[in-house]
This record gives structure tokens, sequence and C-alpha cells, in this order.
């Protein structure tokens, strides 16, 4: 998609879109709209034309806080030690289903 002097003026927003087979949404891409019902419609239009999608998100990217890589050793390096979290210590009910 070409950016045109207007794309630059309307938010980007982000969108997630949940298909029929998943339980998660799953980003799909970015689109530029003026506002959250706009980017919706965009987003149907765009990112769900064969039916696939059965709910989006749409976010905008300035409400979207990131972690740097530079502080994957802070961020992520103390959970290694932490193996009782791991799903494996666990044993799940047959009534649980999708974990």
């Amino acid at each position: 998609m070409s950016m045109t002097t207007n794309d630059r003026e309307l938010p980007l927003w982000e969108v997630f879109v949940r298909s029929k087979q998943g339980l998660d949404h799953k980003h799909c891409g970015s689109l530029h709209a003026a506002d959250a019902q706009m980017a919706l419609r965009m987003a149907r239009d765009v990112y769900t034309r064969r039916m696939e999608g059965v709910s989006i998100w749409v976010v905008p990217s300035v409400a979207i806080t990131a972690s740097v890589p530079e502080d994957k050793d802070i961020d992520f390096g103390p959970m290694a030690d932490k193996i009782y979290r791991h799903p494996t210590f666990y044993e799940l009910p047959d009534e649980v289903k999708h974990m």
C-alpha cells in the first residue's frame, strides 16, 4: 500500500484478527484511519476478505509499548530459574479445554 500525504496525517492502527480455527488474535498488519470505527471497517475489508476472521481488534499504534532487545536479559533472564512455572509440572483435568 503506497502512502499518500493524507495517510501520514491519519493515525496508524495495528490490526489483530482471530481466525475461525484459533483462540488468539494474531497481528495482521497496520493501516491508517481517522478513528476506531473506520479502522475496524477498513481492517474487515482488507484483512478478512476471505471470511476467515471471527473477531477483529484495532489498536492505535501509539498505545503500544514494547520492550527493547537490549533489555532482554533483564526482562526475561530471571524466568529461567523459575522452572516451577513451566506447564510440565501441572496436570490439567480433562474438563479444561484449550490450554
